[in-house]
């Protein structure tokens, strides 16, 4: 059985991640957010046709947080290119050009929370391709727990709520409960294009078209779903607004 683990596990090494000490190569396959180059766009609305989010509008920009990062609209473009950007998180949905550096979440949690971050995810109606994301946070390679930050059961041991999905109505009395319970000052994240802006099931009878329908949100975390790297920078400007609010 040593052999086994020595073989498998152990000549690996250290797999932990160094972001966001060091910056992150996403894998090529990665395609992250597409860029309309403007100069060579003739306006022939292709693009607007293949996009199944109608995350393009009439005057050939992307909205971020519609985008599921299909790459549809590169495949009928020559204009466009999959940029594999993947530091989206923002705190309004228009403003999504941010950057984060070093071991910069730690030192917010510390600084705010004293030791650690609790957070707790809302799934109100994800097709789990979100929570894959999530669950990936606490294996080896990201380790967010070295950051002092954590996921708990419930939401009155919470700091946070993490959302994800477009807000079905099935889900409504969920997500309230889980946010009346949360003690303030709280943070919300939406995270994902469902979350944002409802996703492909926007203006669904059975959907609320996002988490800001109904509550607050502090930062939006666009992706179908966002990388682990993205959360971790969402996370870090959740709490630079939760800070403001204890002003």
């Amino acid at each position: 059985m040593f052999d086994i683990l020595k073989a498998g596990y152990l000549k690996k090494g250290v797999v932990t991640s160094k972001y966001p000490a060091e910056p992150f190569r996403a894998p090529e396959k990665f395609l992250g957010m597409p860029a309309i180059d403007k100069s060579k766009c003739d306006r022939c609305g292709k693009c607007l046709a293949a996009c199944p989010s109608g995350a393009i509008n009439d005057n050939f920009d992307i909205s971020p947080g519609r985008c599921i990062f299909c790459a549809a609209c590169a495949d009928v473009c020559s204009a466009i290119r999959m940029t594999g950007e993947y530091e989206l998180a923002s705190k309004a949905k228009p403003d999504f050009d941010v950057e984060s550096s070093g071991r910069e979440l730690e030192k917010k949690i510390k600084k705010a929370f004293g030791r650690s971050l609790a957070i707790r995810e809302v799934d109100a109606g994800s097709c789990n391709g979100c929570e894959v994301e999530v669950n990936s946070l606490s294996n080896a390679i990201y380790d967010i727990e070295r950051f002092g930050l954590h996921i708990v059961a419930s939401p009155r041991h919470a700091d946070a709520l993490l959302v994800t999905g477009p807000v079905t109505r099935n889900m409504e009395r969920g997500l309230m409960q889980s946010y009346n319970a949360t003690p303030d000052p709280k943070m919300v994240i939406a995270m994902g294009a469902c979350a944002i802006t409802g996703g492909i099931f926007r203006d669904s009878y059975a959907v609320y078209n996002g988490v800001d329908a109904l509550v607050p949100v502090d930062v939006y975390i666009p992706g179908c779903p966002p990388r682990p790297q993205a959360i971790i920078q969402g996370i870090m400007l959740a709490i630079d607004r939760w800070e403001e609010k204890r002003k």
